[in-house]
């Protein structure tokens, strides 16, 4: 198949996924058979909108070309990691117990990308359980998102452009040069325009927590091909709620909050709300109707910025947020935060910070995910600007 088959020209819903030193000892362990790297389909011969985002040939851009700006470093010139290595979790001896990783669950397979090495790459090219996926982190958003690579039988290997829209990472796939915003998921200038990636429910959560729930797992070690700063913040003090931006969102600041508060966001269907964190810390566990469907949010400490101090280890405890549905097998549970996690009033069951039953009657099972975006409020209302608030 060409990748470069007509897409569909129409308006996708945006798919968030849950939805961001030292040279310790390391033991790479190779992936497991079923993860072995896909080939990627090889590039087009066609316009590139990485070099030309105005060429006339493309259909018409999905965004406002006018703020479609450069970051900085040229395409790549924040290097995405192609050929990710591993190592198993209880084997890792470089992480602070509360540094916040990315927890990636596909075809029963767990990793973890850690935040000290995704801040500096943003992008993964990997295949988790059999399937190809990028794993991406845009620092200025502190937004994490996986997708398919996957698309109409053709894998898609992506980079970093070199740009930004609306403070947001824009991914350029390596086939056709065009332009995918990483907040949408969604070709938005170029030959594949119009052309929607699937997302994947990915939580961030603190290394201890991803440790004790799946100490078997696989985790991204720093063994990149990169030399770089490993477990340092290059954007000391940026998640202050009030402050600077590199560029004005294309629809202004939406005054309701301060631009860097941080916020859960989740859309269903034809409705998008977010939640302020704060919210959610201070009641522990919040319930909330949308789209008619119940979803559960809560919060639970162990986990630091990756945005505030020199050293993200040294980061301020922000906590963990995760975000469910409470059907489980057709009983709706209800939840209380404990010492231990938190526990259902129907069964008296113990559940950690992934949803997981730990202890109890239901002990192994796990409630759904449901796909939200934990970032910040300026880079929710940019790509939702329909979107309600949660007091």
């Amino acid at each position: 198949m060409a990748v470069r088959l007509v897409p569909a020209l129409v308006a996708a819903t945006l798919l968030l996924a849950s939805c961001t030193a030292g040279t310790g000892a390391e033991r790479p362990a190779a992936p497991p058979p079923a993860s072995a790297q896909p080939t990627p389909d090889p590039s087009e011969d066609a316009p590139s909108a990485l070099q030309d985002p105005a060429n006339p040939a493309f259909p018409s851009p999905l965004i406002e070309l006018e703020h479609l700006v450069a970051g900085g470093p040229a395409p790549d010139g924040i290097p995405p990691i192609d050929h990710p290595n591993f190592q198993p979790a209880d084997t890792v001896d470089w992480l602070e117990a509360a540094e916040p990783v990315l927890a990636l669950t596909v075809g029963g397979e767990t990793r973890a990308y850690p935040l000290q090495i995704m801040t500096w790459h943003e992008i993964v090219n990997d295949t988790v359980g059999g399937v190809p996926v990028a794993v991406t982190y845009c620092p200025l958003c502190n937004s994490g998102v996986a997708f398919h690579r996957r698309v109409d039988g053709a894998v898609l290997n992506f980079g970093t452009s070199g740009m930004l829209y609306a403070d947001n990472l824009v991914m350029y796939d390596r086939q056709t040069q065009s332009l995918w915003p990483q907040l949408t998921g969604q070709a938005s200038v170029g030959v594949m325009t119009g052309t929607q990636l699937s997302a994947i429910p990915m939580g961030v959560l603190g290394w201890n927590q991803f440790l004790t729930a799946h100490p078997e797992a696989q985790v991204l070690t720093r063994d990149t091909g990169h030399e770089r700063d490993y477990g340092s913040n290059p954007y000391p003090g940026y998640d202050t709620p009030e402050g600077g931006l590199l560029v004005e969102p294309p629809g202004g600041r939406d005054p309701r909050l301060p631009v860097k508060e941080r916020v859960i966001g989740i859309r269903l269907g034809d409705q998008a709300v977010a939640v302020p964190r704060q919210t959610i810390a201070d009641a522990d566990v919040v319930t909330l109707a949308l789209a008619g469907r119940e979803i559960v949010l809560w919060h639970t400490s162990g986990q630091r910025s990756a945005l505030d101090e020199e050293t993200i280890a040294d980061g301020d405890e922000i906590g963990t947020v995760g975000v469910f549905d409470p059907q489980l097998r057709g009983r709706r549970l209800t939840f209380t935060a404990g010492q231990d996690g938190f526990r259902d009033a129907q069964t008296g069951s113990t559940w950690n910070a992934l949803g997981e039953a730990t202890a109890g009657p239901l002990q192994g099972r796990r409630l759904e995910k449901v796909t939200h975006l934990d970032t910040f409020w300026f880079a929710w209302v940019a790509f939702q600007p329909d979107t309600t608030l949660q007091p």
